[in-house]
């Protein structure tokens, strides 16, 4: 069972994927997979054209999430919805011509069954069939989307002023100095929220009373004008709920200014190395921060116009807003690959120790994969509230987390990995499975460790089997920073039975 599950996750997975990175006239993908000699698994997925790539994926998620909770472990099922439409079985049900050249139309035509339950044989084989029907008055659902392009397309903003909420273009608004420098009460000590490598954030108030926070790059910056604007207008375009976003820019002076919206948690960092603050991150809470920050990374990778490989992935560049959701932050040293590249060489290396994945380190290779390791390091951070390269317990530091946790579980005792804050007051089978996807992320060989695609399908179902682990990259942090790569060992067996997970639901994005 829990091969089948593995085959029929990676095959849900990667239809999604393809479904949704289809064009503006048609998002519709099938495929199939081998379950045993002369045995398959076929399915199909589709979404309506006018919803975007992450909305696509995030609707057929959805669908295959909804499935599983109501009818897994049945022979086909079928989930309908308005945007979207999933349906799988044992054998080809979808005509080949048509998958091969779909046309841009509303969802294929699927009649199902008049009952949710119908009994079929096959070679005298009695087997159970549920298809699931979700179903929304049509009528409505139109009149609603039709009264809402209503009122955006009569409502006449005023033009007096170029205000940031009224820009609908693509274009990312430029800002004069002297209006930053008002806002910013002059770059005072008292506005500024951090410093960093790349330069320090300042908190301001614009004359409409909009607050923002304001990036100063520092001078020396090699960064040329030319390079700045078109990288501020590729992270305008960037829209997605768990990453920062960019409002505007200034470029005068020698100045080089980035004006973000303002998020009033301040960074990840504040609260999980805090041992006040963290008291106040129970499991929901932290388990929504893993999960937000794994769709973020999603729509770098896969669901934005370029493919974008943060490498930088760290506590301190997660931002949390008001109601504690991650915002992805800092792409200054962002790679930018076209949509059908995944890995690139480069001679200088640049991010922060303890979350670069090791051939990154030692052979300058960037990948996708580079961030799924950095964020395996973020989730057994958030998950100890401990720092991975400063990493101790009770009173004896020194060592790193990697290895401990590593450690732990081949010795069966994944439990002493878990925050003592946690114990008793969230299941741990939920936290050990996370624990688990974690090391999965932080395999030495960058083969082995999952796209991100299948880490949101992971962390969204505990249906989907996690697959076995070998021993990950180990890191050693002395006087002197190094990196030593770990070697393959046997596979350990999870502590985990997949019918013992209960993951608490997390909102949509």
């Amino acid at each position: 069972m829990e091969e089948f599950d593995q085959i029929w996750g990676n095959l849900m997975a990667r239809l999604s994927t393809k479904a949704s990175m289809g064009s503006s006239k048609v998002k519709f993908a099938t495929g199939e997979a081998d379950l045993i000699p002369f045995q398959k698994i076929y399915a199909l997925m589709q979404c309506t054209p006018d919803i975007s790539q992450s909305n696509c994926n995030y609707c057929l998620g959805q669908a295959v999430g909804q499935y599983q909770n109501c009818c897994y472990g049945k022979q086909g099922g079928l989930v309908y919805t308005p945007s979207c439409i999933f349906r799988w079985d044992l054998y080809p049900f979808y005509n080949n011509s048509i998958a091969d050249a779909p046309t841009p139309t509303p969802p294929v035509s699927i009649s199902p069954p008049s009952t949710n339950n119908t009994i079929s044989k096959e070679n005298g084989i009695t087997s159970a069939r549920t298809v699931v029907i979700i179903t929304v008055p049509t009528i409505i659902f139109a009149a609603l989307v039709a009264l809402t392009c209503s009122l955006f397309y009569y409502r006449k903003p005023k033009q007096e002023t170029k205000d940031l909420d009224e820009n609908s273009s693509t274009e990312c608004p430029k800002f004069n100095f002297e209006t930053i420098r008002l806002a910013t009460n002059d770059f005072s000590d008292h506005n500024k929220l951090g410093q960093g490598g790349f330069g320090t954030v300042y908190k301001g108030v614009l004359s409409n009373g909009r607050v923002v926070a304001v990036k100063r790059l520092t001078r020396n910056s090699k960064q040329g004008g030319v390079d700045f604007k078109n990288e501020v207008m590729l992270v305008a375009r960037l829209q997605h709920r768990n990453l920062v976003r960019l409002l505007g820019f200034c470029s005068e002076r020698n100045e080089r200014l980035l004006i973000y919206e303002y998020v009033p948690n301040s960074s990840l960092d504040h609260f999980i190395y805090d041992r006040d603050k963290r008291l106040l991150m129970d499991w929901n809470m932290r388990y929504k921060i893993i999960v937000g920050i794994a769709r973020g990374i999603l729509y770098l990778h896969e669901d934005s116009q370029l493919r974008i490989i943060h490498r930088d992935l760290k506590v301190s560049n997660i931002l949390l807003d008001e109601k504690m959701n991650p915002k992805i932050s800092d792409f200054g040293t962002a790679r930018l690959f076209p949509i059908d590249q995944s890995e690139d060489a480069t001679s200088k290396i640049v991010g922060t120790f303890g979350y670069m994945a090791p051939e990154y380190v030692f052979n300058g290779i960037v990948s996708v994969k580079s961030d799924v390791f950095s964020f395996g390091v973020l989730i057994l951070e958030i998950i100890t509230g401990q720092k991975s390269n400063k990493f101790c317990i009770g009173e004896e530091g020194g060592g790193d987390l990697i290895t401990y946790a590593w450690d732990n579980w081949i010795g069966g005792t994944a439990s002493n990995i878990i925050d003592p804050i946690l114990i008793g007051a969230a299941s741990t089978h939920d936290i050990v499975r996370c624990i688990q996807i974690g090391l999965l992320c932080l395999q030495d060989d960058a083969a082995k460790r999952p796209t991100m695609a299948s880490v949101v399908l992971m962390l969204d179902s505990c249906t989907v089997a996690v697959p076995a682990l070998s021993k990950p990259a180990y890191r050693t942090y002395g006087h002197h920073t190094t990196i030593m790569s770990g070697t393959q060992s046997k596979s350990c067996t999870s502590q985990l039975s997949v019918n013992q997970c209960s993951i608490s639901e997390v909102g949509p994005r």
